[in-house]
């Protein structure tokens, strides 16, 4: 499929109502968009083959829905620091930047320094692409030992503060899923959501409650990584 072919297709499917509903529901405000639901875009994702110079010309054409599918099929073992620097400094709502960081960042080598690299950016989703690939990359290596998760807790106490809704939703995220990733880690990240707790500050009490709340949960579902140590049976 060439990227004229999936031009057609996004543009057939587009629908200028779709883009004020996901402003209005979702908060998803986006420039030069078609209004394409993001469930169609996975389904247009699955009939192209992961072809890396398709998805940076999807990326250049400056379409939003195009920009999305450049996410899902760019091989993610192929990425460079620079080029996700480049991707990273367009991100413009919380969508485009978690498609990205789930679907793609979190599976790279460069994964954990570029998202400590990111969180210590000034603008809203740039930092917010630096919690949501701590996140996603908890789920996505499945090996790497508690202390590679362990050096994020100082970076998730320094941005607790951070009263925008984009960063300390992902600054959230990002503690509650080290937390599901094993038991050591999850007694961690309750100690640390307490020591928020009795910061006083709004946004880090608002973090430190919402973590707590799910990881205290008795059925509180743990990835159990790695699980040659924690789930041996």
């Amino acid at each position: 499929m060439t990227v004229a072919q999936i031009l057609d297709i996004l543009k057939q499917k587009a629908d200028p109502e779709k883009i004020l509903f996901k402003e209005k529901k979702f908060g998803v405000i986006s420039n030069n968009a078609l209004g394409v639901y993001h469930k169609d875009l996975k389904e247009i994702a699955n009939q192209i083959p992961k072809n890396d110079e398709i998805a940076i010309a999807l990326f250049e054409t400056h379409i939003y829905e195009a920009r999305l599918l450049c996410s899902k099929i760019f091989n993610p073992d192929n990425l460079t620091e620079s080029l996700m620097d480049e991707w990273t400094s367009t991100f413009e709502n919380w969508e485009i930047c978690d498609s990205f960081c789930m679907g793609l960042f979190a599976k790279s080598s460069f994964a954990v320094p570029k998202a400590i690299e990111w969180t210590k950016r000034t603008r809203e989703f740039e930092k917010r692409a630096g919690f949501t690939t701590i996140a996603a990359y908890c789920m996505a290596d499945k090996i790497a030992p508690n202390n590679k998760f362990e050096q994020f807790f100082p970076i998730i106490m320094k941005a607790c503060t951070d009263e925008r809704i984009y960063v300390k939703k992902a600054v959230n995220w990002a503690l509650r899923n080290i937390g599901k990733r094993n038991i050591d880690l999850k007694i961690k990240a309750i100690s640390l959501a307490e020591e928020m707790l009795n910061m006083e500050n709004k946004t880090a009490k608002w973090i430190a409650n919402n973590a707590l709340t799910e990881l205290r949960k008795n059925n509180v579902r743990s990835s159990d990584y790695p699980r040659d140590i924690y789930r041996k049976n």
